[in-house]
């Protein structure tokens, strides 16, 4: 019995099916392009440790993301390499009469069929949707042929396919699913296939089968900007969805009015995230900071509700400790915590024992990976070299590049222009002086693909190629080749230092910087994602002071005194028995206090008590006695919206009571008074916090029409602080998630 069994024998979540564009499990099933890719991975890895009963949906991509090469000149060159399933970890999903499983559609006016392999991780059944079937027509046969590649109507049918064919393939197989979790917007017409499904089910229409489904809907969303949600063309969409529509039984008009924020505007393109936001009762972003920068970006849907109550949470990304620990790291903690530590409830783990190792093993543990980090370097390198050279030319022109003894520092990402991944360039001399050093000398290691249509990404790549070449950095600055889980692995045990610069706050989480923690290394980062949760001086150094809209030339200038001033002379001041005290310190502390809280095991703890076990239960309480809550809601939310601009809000008057309240007029037109509510807001005053306090019905007016009176105790702030507004109410809805409405108090 794995964690989840024993810690909820009753099982209040039969089962999740994770949806994800991406998944990077590891290097032998290469179906991922970056972050997004390998935080599902370790997702999958981490509910099979702790036995949380989840299943993972995606495509079979047959070239997946591509393989990259530099030209001679440092040009980045994209190699798309068949994905031969015959050749991967993967099954073909056999079908209860024990013939190969299908999904047939016809989205796409025309039958497509969609053949279904599995494989499995751990505990975890992944399914992988796959079009090359030789029943399809060639092009369709194409639909996934490439992940992220292709045009944006290719995007459109593949996002099409994992959503609705998705769900289909849960329907088919009889899953119990409570929770449908989408990993970004991508999958998010799985929401409305799953509301058909209802409906068709239980004999009732669509809007029905949404107020029953939306409830055991979850949506993260990892977009840190507007612009970088996937928005379609109206004119396109409707060639693809029409025949949907039909089937879900709605005009096409309000199906496209679910992918805008102002449905009626024929200029405003179809938002994937908005669609997401509106048919799940339950969104977050993927850390503090960009659960903020959410609320902010999705205001737009919750028109007049205040930004800080705009329905988007955040669970902080983790990440799958055994997949990046070092064998030396392994080992110390299993010394200290025992093997099955990262298989249950981490607040058993008393980090404080981490005091028990001695600054020796640790300063061995860094060196350790220091040292293999190396030899794997080089080895790479060397394979780059011979096959980007004439065959005739064997002889590497830096044989013994890089120093297993010296300051390791390293950083590798997607090259997008909003990582800054050239801030370190911008004053080239003086980045050489500090690589060669004769008394403190360092090391850089860099890894990283652009997009293919990047060209900014690409000419900060070539740049730093340029660079690498000159005689004097050669030995201290190499740049590997093809950025994969492989490289990855070797970067995060081996790196004294990772460094992350994003322009804040475009770096929605991060989680390269959580694989180092558990190996010993230490994280520079401007104050973004994860980190502007996670630092405090004891466990690392910040970029910057947490400004918006930082100035490059201003934070390279903050960088290099970093390393100058601070990191470096702090790795190189040693003892007599030659460790740096202050530097284990450091890493002590890292170790302790952020290895565990940056896990994924707290990431899965955090997605069950806030969503998961909330939405398993609203989805049970709807299905009830034939989804009668759900017509119930579904009937209070349409009496609202037919009466709300009736609704009319007095002023604040003293009541004459002991003791001391404050009483309010409401006209409420045709709306019963229990189904909304009535409230006293004030926004945040620094140092006070913003104010919401609910007022209680007092009395039906006589003589006046649909008015009643509404009590509150005086409030400890000045009244002039407050506005009155009302709001939704029902006991089993989520507000303003499923019912937006609000009309505040007109103030003179």
């Amino acid at each position: 019995p794995a964690w989840y069994s024993r810690h909820y024998p009753d099982q209040p979540v039969r089962g999740i099916a994770y949806f994800s564009m991406e998944f990077g499990v590891c290097d032998a099933l290469p179906l991922y392009a970056g972050g997004l890719g390998i935080l599902a991975g370790d997702y999958l890895k981490t509910a099979s440790d702790l036995g949380v009963p989840l299943v993972g949906i995606g495509l079979l991509y047959q070239e997946g993301y591509f393989r990259q090469s530099l030209t001679r000149d440092g040009w980045q060159q994209e190699t798309y390499l068949y994905n031969d399933p015959g050749s991967l970890p993967l099954q073909p999903l056999q079908g209860a009469d024990g013939s190969w499983l299908h999904i047939d559609t016809g989205f796409l006016c025309r039958q497509v069929r969609f053949r279904v392999w599995q494989a499995r991780i751990g505990r975890i059944q992944l399914y992988l949707l796959d079009s090359n079937d030789p029943r399809n027509r060639p092009s369709d046969r194409g639909i996934t042929s490439k992940l992220y590649g292709g045009s944006t109507e290719l995007r459109l049918v593949q996002e099409i396919a994992l959503g609705i064919c998705g769900w289909r393939l849960v329907e088919t197989l009889g899953l119990d699913i409570d929770v449908c979790h989408l990993n970004e917007g991508h999958a998010a017409f799985a929401t409305l296939e799953r509301a058909r499904a209802y409906a068709e089910k239980h004999k009732t229409d669509f809007w029905r089968g949404l107020w029953a489904t939306r409830i055991g809907n979850v949506f993260t969303t990892h977009t840190p900007v507007e612009a970088g949600f996937d928005r379609y063309p109206i004119a396109l969409l409707q060639w693809y969805i029409s025949e949907f529509a039909q089937h879900l039984g709605i005009p096409i008009d309000s199906l496209i009015g679910l992918g805008r924020a102002h449905p009626d505007d024929p200029e405003e393109p179809f938002n994937m995230a908005y669609l997401a936001l509106k048919t799940c009762a339950h969104s977050n972003g993927v850390s503090r900071l960009h659960g903020a920068v959410s609320r902010r970006i999705f205001q737009p849907l919750f028109p007049r509700w205040p930004e800080r109550e705009v329905p988007v949470g955040h669970v902080t990304n983790g990440v799958h400790i055994p997949t990046w620990d070092s064998i030396e790291a392994d080992n110390l903690w299993t010394q200290l915590f025992g093997r099955e530590r990262w298989r249950g409830e981490l607040d058993d783990l008393d980090t404080r024992q981490l005091d028990q190792l001695s600054d020796k093993q640790l300063w061995q543990l860094v060196g350790h990976g220091r040292a293999r980090l190396v030899d794997y370097a080089r080895h790479r390198l060397a394979e780059q070299f011979r096959y980007e050279t004439a065959p005739d030319v064997c002889a590497l022109p830096t044989p013994n590049v890089l120093d297993p003894n010296i300051l390791t520092l390293g950083f590798a990402r997607r090259f997008a222009e909003y990582k800054r991944l050239d801030l370190l360039l911008h004053q080239p001399e003086r980045l050489a002086r500090l690589l060669c050093n004769e008394r403190y000398p360092v090391q850089l290691l860099i890894a990283g693909k652009a997009h293919p249509a990047d060209e900014v990404g690409k000419q900060v790549l070539q740049a730093w190629y340029h660079f690498i070449q000159r005689p004097d950095v050669s030995q201290h600055l190499v740049f590997i080749e093809d950025y994969d889980i492989a490289l990855a692995q070797h970067l995060v045990q081996g790196v004294d230092v990772w460094l992350n610069m994003p322009r804040r706050p475009w770096e929605a989480s991060g989680t390269s910087g959580m694989k180092v923690l558990v190996n010993g290394g230490l994280n520079l980062s401007s104050l973004d994602g994860w980190w502007a949760e996670a630092w405090n001086p004891e466990v690392g150094w910040s970029l910057g002071n947490g400004e918006e809209h930082e100035d490059d030339d201003q934070d390279a200038e903050r960088l290099y005194q970093l390393l100058e001033n601070d990191i470096i002379p702090l790795f190189y001041t040693r003892d007599a028995e030659g460790i740096p005290r202050r530097w284990v310190r450091t890493i002590r502390a890292s170790m302790a206090q952020l290895t565990t809280r940056y896990s994924s095991n707290r990431m899965m703890h955090e997605y069950l008590d806030r969503y998961y076990l909330p939405a398993a239960a609203g989805w049970r309480e709807r299905q009830r006695d034939k989804g009668a809550l759900a017509a119930q809601l579904e009937a209070w939310r349409n009496q609202l919206t037919q009466h709300w601009h009736e609704i009319h809000i007095g002023e604040f008057e003293a009541a004459e009571s002991d003791p001391p309240a404050v009483e309010l007029t409401v006209y409420l037109g045709g709306i019963d008074p229990a189904t909304v509510a009535v409230q006293m807001v004030a926004d945040p005053r620094p140092p006070q916090e913003a104010h919401i306090i609910p007022m209680t019905l007092l009395s039906h007016i006589e003589g006046a029409v649909h008015a009643y009176r509404f009590r509150a105790a005086v409030p400890e702030r000045p009244l002039s602080d407050f506005t009155a507004r009302v709001i939704p109410a029902h006991p089993q809805a989520c507000i303003p998630a499923e019912n937006p409405l609000i009309t505040w108090q007109a103030r003179r």
